[in-house]
């Protein structure tokens, strides 16, 4: 089939995520989230330098999107407490790698540590029918399908 301008590109997995997902003040509201629910201005709190509008405008697409749920606890102004899906729960491993991969190029950002020993830790491709790891010659393989 011959390339059309004005037909949009296939969308890769990534790109999928990212439009669901992709700016730094929704995953660091997902991130914040992940510790559970929070009202409103508790999550202005803990996002410095998010402001009240993107915060709101945030949360409404991240519940439009099915990642957050928002339980009203009062009418009269209306207020809610903003929870993760279970769909919104499944992003902690992606923020953990995300943070991992983040903290590696970092001066100031610490990496993720084993509680019990202090080791800092290393995130893994897993398969789960094989039940193993794999390893970085096999990784550069992957392909999504």
């Amino acid at each position: 089939m011959p390339y059309d301008p004005r037909m949009p590109a296939p969308q890769t997995p990534l790109a999928a995520a990212l439009e669901r997902v992709g700016d730094r003040w929704s995953l660091l509201l997902i991130e914040a989230l992940l510790e559970g629910p929070r009202r409103f201005g508790e999550l202005s709190e803990a996002i410095s330098g998010l402001a009240p509008n993107i915060l709101s405008e945030r949360l409404k697409r991240l519940e439009g999107e099915r990642i957050v749920l928002a339980t009203p606890y009062s009418d009269r102004p209306p207020r809610f407490t903003y929870a993760l899906t279970d769909e919104g729960l499944e992003l902690a491993g992606v923020l953990r790698l995300l943070a991992d991969w983040g903290s590696r190029g970092s001066a100031h950002a610490e990496p993720m540590r084993h509680a019990s020993c202090g080791t800092p830790l290393e995130a893994r491709l897993w398969c789960p029918t094989c039940a193993r790891s794999l390893e970085e010659p096999e990784a550069e393989g992957l392909r999504f399908v």
